[in-house]
């Protein structure tokens, strides 16, 4: 990514229009970007803002997981409960300490309805 910035920015304004009390993947949001092998990617712009407190949740870092519906970033949150306690809050189910329901609570970037701009 030549470009992190800017890459950051698109991750950042798709992670924001995630509903509460749903979910979605960093693959996902990487592919509904365009760039489908860049969830790592993804992984390291919520990083730089899951333990931020600006606002009331301005990037809603906690309602993504991975492909499996496991919390990997709850370590980068302020506290590491804090981003299952906030899905739980939104009313998120778990199927398994640290997992969850994506059968139930799974959004799709690229679903209908969902609009992101794929451009670089």
């Amino acid at each position: 990514m030549a470009d992190d910035s800017s890459f950051f920015a698109r991750v950042y304004d798709v992670v924001a229009r995630i509903p509460p009390g749903r979910v979605t993947t960093y693959g996902l949001i990487a592919r509904a970007l365009g760039a489908p092998r860049a969830s790592r990617g993804v992984g390291w712009a919520l990083r730089a803002v899951a333990a931020a407190t600006a606002g009331p949740l301005a990037v809603p870092a906690h309602r993504v997981v991975n492909r499996e519906g496991r919390l990997t970033g709850r370590r980068h949150f302020a506290t590491p409960t804090a981003m299952e306690e906030r899905l739980r809050a939104e009313g998120v189910a778990f199927v398994e300490p640290h997992r969850v329901d994506l059968d139930a609570h799974l959004w799709d970037p690229s679903g209908p309805g969902a609009t992101v701009q794929a451009s670089r």
